[in-house]
């Protein structure tokens, strides 16, 4: 009887144990995800920075050696939509773009989140490309340059 006794209390105590690892788990999870949608975001930002300083067509600010703007934060959501989608999160992101020579820039993407403040940034060195050079982006309300 005592053995058993010792049996259910061993158990109870396992069982116990496993739902407390529960609300850690789920923490990581949500964690893990808003950090994969935002680094998706962030590499997406800095693609579009490059893409748009690489082609001379399209006029970089700021134009003053060693001066840096800063665009936005935005709002931009994990879906790509302008309204919240079902299961959708919402993302800040702020772009720096710093000037560090002739034709030089550094951009900085920060993309934050509710509940994290501090959020992932990344940076890249970008110059610019004749290869680039589009006639669409040099005429007058090209959207390459956007």
């Amino acid at each position: 009887m005592i053995e058993v006794v010792i049996a259910l209390f061993i158990t109870v105590v396992a069982v116990m144990a496993v739902f407390a690892l529960v609300a850690p788990g789920w923490n990581t999870s949500a964690k893990s995800d808003y950090l994969g949608r935002a680094s998706g975001i962030l590499y997406e930002q800095l693609v579009r920075q490059e893409a748009r300083i690489m082609n001379p067509c399209c006029q970089v600010l700021p134009v003053t050696l060693n001066q840096s703007v800063t665009l936005g934060p935005t709002t931009v959501n994990a879906s790509g939509q302008a309204a919240l989608q079902s299961g959708d999160m919402s993302f800040s992101v702020t772009t720096t773009i710093t000037n560090l020579g002739a034709t030089i820039w550094r951009v900085t993407v920060t993309v934050t989140w509710t509940g994290n403040a501090n959020g992932i940034s990344e940076s890249m060195v970008v110059t610019r490309q004749d290869g680039f050079a589009t006639v669409q982006g040099c005429a007058t309300g090209g959207t390459v340059c956007q």
